[in-house]
């Protein structure tokens, strides 16, 4: 095994690369030492391509910014290491062509993270790098399953204080699909919050007799709020995604029940970067004239 000298701070990098998946230089050091000089992140990114952990990319049409990802090594490394043990390790990047294909996406969702790390941060919550988690499997039966963009673990509330944990499921969308798809999500949220799994080897009979639980609450003890963090379109744009979210809530009975349950935004990134993410800038989509936070 790689020694990873440096201690914490290269083995806290190459964990968060792994799990973010991509991430650039300077999103790397808002991350994992935004309190040091950013050369110094950078020479433990040197460091650890140097030992084979994580290589590079280099985007030419945005200014030649390099874009960090974990060699297959690097996630064989870190996955056995406590902090990551259970997680589904990710699908390695084949060669430069296909990093540069998932870059864009991937690197919005790290800059969303961002936004609730640093606002975890100025408030004196908490809000560790590793409590953001890309792409959770959740099955819904039939073989399907939804994948958050992210699960996000957000404890409300300062050290000695009354505290509480809010949890979320994270979809980030760039405007990359037409509004109806996304809007299509929320009907499989409302049934992965509705699916309770079929225990092998019973009937159905026993099943009604002897009732069980939906698969979430295996998991969490209330389901996470669904955040929709729109980007890559105007502010016209995201009023009309918005509305087809806001369209779907009430489509089926399924959907307006699971919309009685659990809080479902949708905010501009654009706003949460210059407000905050605890800025009353997020629209509740059965109610999309509102403007509340997301913590209400």
């Amino acid at each position: 095994m790689t020694d990873l000298d440096g201690g914490d701070g290269d083995r806290l990098a190459l964990a968060v690369l792994v799990q973010y998946r991509m991430a650039t230089t300077e999103q790397m050091h808002r991350v994992i030492a935004p309190e040091v000089r950013i050369e110094q992140t950078r020479r433990r990114m040197a460091k650890l391509r140097a030992e084979g952990l994580v290589d590079r990319i280099t985007l030419p049409q945005a200014g030649r910014l390099r874009v960090w990802f974990p060699t297959s090594y690097g996630v064989r490394i870190a996955c056995e290491w406590p902090e990551l043990r259970g997680r589904r390790p990710p699908k390695t990047i084949a060669d430069s062509t296909a990093a540069r294909l998932r870059a864009a996406h991937t690197l919005t969702v790290t800059e969303t993270a961002l936004v609730f790390l640093e606002e975890a941060r100025r408030r004196g919550e908490l809000c560790r790098p590793l409590d953001w988690i890309p792409e959770v499997y959740h099955p819904i039966g039939g073989g399907e399953g939804v994948i958050p963009d992210a699960l996000m673990y957000y404890r409300r509330g300062r050290e000695g204080e009354r505290w509480s944990m809010l949890r979320a499921f994270v979809e980030v969308d760039r405007a990359t699909m037409g509004p109806e798809r996304l809007a299509a999500k929320l009907t499989s949220y409302a049934r992965l919050h509705a699916y309770v799994p079929m225990p092998a080897g019973r009937r159905r009979a026993t099943i009604q007799q002897q009732p069980v639980e939906e698969e979430w609450r295996r998991h969490y003890p209330v389901f996470p709020r669904l955040l929709f963090i729109l980007d890559g379109t105007g502010p016209a744009g995201v009023t009309t995604r918005i509305e087809a979210l806001n369209a779907a809530a009430t489509a089926t009975s399924t959907v307006a029940g699971f919309l009685r349950e659990v809080p479902v935004l949708a905010a501009a990134l654009t706003d949460l970067r210059s407000q905050g993410p605890t800025a009353p800038v997020w629209h509740p989509v059965h109610a999309p004239d509102r403007m509340v936070a997301w913590r209400h």
